[in-house]
């Protein structure tokens, strides 16, 4: 067994409490040049150099991915987890008001990626620091991933360039603007849902509404693939799956009285069971035909495959919520609900053991903002509570590596 700093120091007690005092003001402006200058998936060249400079300047050796991104190792000896942070801004004007508001038209960090990146260089910073004085025994891999917003995300690009290779966890978190800044939320299983897109194309003969029985009528068949896959789909897979279709787009027409000879309709299904995600692609097409038979219409359907569910393990999410404990408090975790919204670090779940968090970025008994609006604000306190909870879940990491 290695002599590390997640052997002799006592995790049970507040390890990052005090060391992150100096480095916590430093974060905030990091944080706050990134929020005011965001960058869209794939295209994050200058976040990822300021990342780069950061990490370099702290003194550690960071490696850039292909195209965007990179990703720096802590410590040295055998690997005991990765953590990921996301970097990438999304297509929607800043309402904030705040000084360091976006400088970018139409370009905002509205889901919270420059706080999870900040969290992730603290965590690599605080770790530095304290290898320097206690050697922690071994590595850790902190990965700044590209395009989480864009399906099926940025995470299958950093798992083909092998960075997950013979990490045995791995861990991430986001934030979450109901749960109140000083905690975490956590839960064992599904956190988050798959999410994938479905396109389905209609052809037909038009003609005038007089006549619908000398016409395929392109509308009604929609009308009726849109009532009736969300239910049907509900009745051939487990309800405990929570398969979940909801349309965004219908296009058929220009006029009252004319049925087109085209038509369009496009959503999305989710689902909270990686299995029944599986199978829901084949299920789909045989619902989607079977509905449009009767009415003679050409269908096309296009689904594209998203991410899976984010599936929580067990031992990781103890890893987290017992550093959580000794960092924050007793009560600072809190039990908080699936999402079905759709997370790219799920491609890391299907590949390692690990767990994503929810950050708490609400004011104490203030507004709950909702992420992927323009006026997201969250309270930049989390910073300072992600890294502490991070870089102990660190030297958890650690500990159960060396003893194994």
């Amino acid at each position: 067994m290695s002599s590390s700093a997640a052997i002799t120091l006592d995790v049970n007690s507040p390890i990052f409490e005090q060391r992150l005092r100096a480095l916590t003001p430093e974060l905030i402006r990091f944080r706050r040049e990134v929020h005011a200058n965001p960058e869209l998936s794939y295209l994050e060249k200058k976040t990822t150099e300021r990342i780069f400079s950061a990490l370099t300047d702290a003194g550690l050796k960071p490696k850039h991915l292909k195209g965007t991104g990179c990703y720096v190792d802590v410590g040295e000896g055998p690997y005991a987890a990765a953590f990921r942070a996301d970097i990438d801004a999304l297509p929607i004007q800043e309402e904030t008001d705040l000084p360091y508001a976006s400088t970018v038209n139409g370009v905002m960090h509205a889901c919270g990626h420059d706080i999870h990146q900040t969290v992730m260089l603290g965590v690599a910073i605080a770790l530095h620091r304290l290898h320097q004085k206690n050697p922690l025994g071994a590595s850790i891999r902190i990965i700044f991933q590209p395009a989480e917003e864009q399906l099926p995300g940025g995470a299958v690009d950093v798992l083909a360039q092998r960075i997950l290779e013979g990490m045995p966890r791995a861990f991430a978190l986001h934030c979450d603007p109901k749960v109140d800044v000083g905690k975490i939320g956590t839960r064992i299983g599904a956190i988050t849902s798959a999410s994938d897109t479905i396109k389905i194309s209609l052809k037909g003969r038009g003609g005038h509404t007089s006549r619908p029985h000398l016409t395929e009528d392109i509308v009604y068949a929609l009308s009726q693939i849109a009532i009736n896959v969300p239910a049907v789909l509900s009745r051939k897979t487990d309800v405990r799956s929570g398969v979940l279709v909801v349309w965004g787009q219908i296009e058929a027409g220009v006029a009252p009285n004319a049925i087109p000879s085209t038509a369009f309709l496009a959503g999305t299904m989710r689902c909270l069971e990686a299995d029944v995600w599986k199978q829901a692609g084949s299920i789909l097409d045989e619902v989607v035909e079977q509905i449009a038979a009767p009415y003679n219409v050409e269908v096309e359907l296009e689904h594209f495959r998203g991410v899976p569910p984010a599936v929580n393990t067990e031992d990781e999410v103890a890893m987290l919520e017992n550093a959580a404990r000794a960092e924050l408090g007793e009560d600072a975790v809190v039990l908080v609900e699936q999402s079905m919204g759709g997370e790219d670090f799920a491609w890391m779940l299907q590949e390692v053991p690990g767990a994503l968090i929810r950050l708490g970025t609400r004011v104490p008994g203030g507004y709950t903002f909702d992420l992927h609006r323009g006026d997201y604000a969250p309270d930049e306190r989390a910073i300072e509570v992600g890294v502490r909870v991070m870089a102990a879940t660190a030297l958890r990491a650690i500990r159960a590596e060396l003893v194994r």
